[in-house]
């Protein structure tokens, strides 16, 4: 059921007899708005893991009933719809998130009802909640590797341009972090608003502090603006551009040719991915959806895995309540994904597999290097909830 201002549709995720016990799990995913590039494939992912379970016997027995609810890329409303979700539709967990400020509207209402929540988005790391899993890749993942291999080509002096909220701010601290590693600086950086879409001041400042590398961190349609005003300005010739989330809501398929040729970016999901699950994805994406027009993003995959080890964790704790399915998770639950394979850890992140790839002139992606299993390795560090079930903060690199 999708609920929202101005939306009621009833959605047939269920199957088989009507008196069938059913499992009721709650998703908040942003329909229109903004963020809608991502939103509604992660709806859609959700909806397509569900449809399998449902196919393939349910959970413990019972089919998997979706409440789901349009939070129009609006944090407040996913405050307003948790609580939905959790007093009124009584869901066994919850689903959804883009940008982590909307993730940090639900995590305090999960934590206080106990109620599990999957956020399944890259975002900057360092959460540590018992009620929170984050199936999403973290810098400690994507960054560390990235930067070494610009380094080597480009050079180590790296300019960050990203959001002026937690995902951009905690970001950059990292990129200084890695920086420090490999014996390089950051030699500027610009925070701007989510709706920022003239970048000729962050241009010029990106040529007078002479970068090498520009970490380019834009979130949505700004995204498509920086690198379009960035290949006509001329700096593409003498400056490379890397980033952890370009791509992720197919930026490559908007942006011209010219535009997207050469940007490195650095995920645990592209479409191109060759795994055995990854082929039955997509085919399974085509038979509910039709053609493809624009290929499958990461935050797509990152929400079917977290459906997949919620209904893994039930079954193996034979029980959908929160503190069982909890203890099952953290007890390292692993899955075939469609990224390949993940494992959870008792941080509450994943193992991932990590993929380095190229933009092409094509509008798509060229997979230049594989990191197979790789550990949130700082997200290992700071947080293990199973042996600290208390712990609520988000750790960053200042700590």
């Amino acid at each position: 059921m999708l609920k929202g201002i101005g939306a009621a549709l009833t959605l047939a995720f269920a199957t088989g007899a009507a008196a069938q016990e059913t499992v009721t799990i709650g998703a908040m995913h942003d329909l229109t708005g903004g963020l809608n590039i991502y939103g509604i494939q992660q709806s859609q992912a959700l909806q397509l893991a569900v449809d399998k379970l449902n196919a393939d016997g349910g959970v413990n027995g019972m089919d998997v009933e979706v409440v789901e609810y349009d939070t129009q890329s609006d944090d407040a409303k996913y405050t307003q719809y948790a609580r939905t979700l959790i007093l009124r539709d009584q869901v066994d967990a919850m689903f959804g998130g883009l940008a982590s400020s909307s993730r940090e509207a639900v995590r305090p209402v999960a934590r206080q009802r106990k109620v599990p929540y999957f956020y399944s988005a890259l975002y900057e790391g360092g959460v540590c909640d018992r009620y929170t899993f984050l199936t999403g890749v973290t810098p400690s993942q994507q960054l560390g590797v990235m930067m070494e291999w610009a380094a080597e080509r480009y050079g180590d002096r790296f300019y960050v341009v990203a959001p002026d909220y937690n995902f951009g701010t905690i970001s950059a601290h990292w990129v200084e972090h890695y920086a420090e590693e490999l014996g390089g600086e950051v030699v500027g950086q610009d925070f701007l608003p989510l709706s920022q879409s003239n970048f000729s001041s962050s241009l010029q400042k990106i040529q007078d502090a002479e970068a090498d590398v520009v970490v380019a961190l834009p979130v949505g349609a700004s995204q498509t603006s920086f690198y379009e005003q960035f290949a006509a300005s001329g700096l593409k010739e003498d400056i490379s551009v890397i980033s952890t989330n370009y791509g992720s809501g197919n930026q490559q398929v908007v942006v011209s040719s010219e535009a997207g040729d050469g940007i490195i970016a650095s995920q645990n999901y592209f479409m191109v991915v060759d795994t055995p699950a990854n082929e039955e994805f997509v085919r399974l994406w085509r038979e509910a959806y039709g053609e493809i027009e624009e290929p499958i993003i990461s935050e797509a995959n990152d929400t079917w895995n977290a459906v997949m080890l919620w209904a893994a964790a039930a079954e193996q704790a034979g029980s959908v309540e929160s503190e069982q399915v909890i203890d099952a998770l953290e007890g390292g639950i692993e899955i075939d994904s469609p990224e390949g394979r993940v494992r959870m850890l008792p941080s509450h992140h994943l193992m991932h597999q990590v993929y380095l790839v190229r933009g092409d002139d094509n509008h798509s992606f060229e997979v230049i290097q594989h990191f197979e299993d790789v550990m949130p390795a700082y997200e290992q560090q700071v947080c293990d909830l199973a042996a600290n079930p208390g712990i609520s903060e988000q750790f960053t690199p200042q700590d």
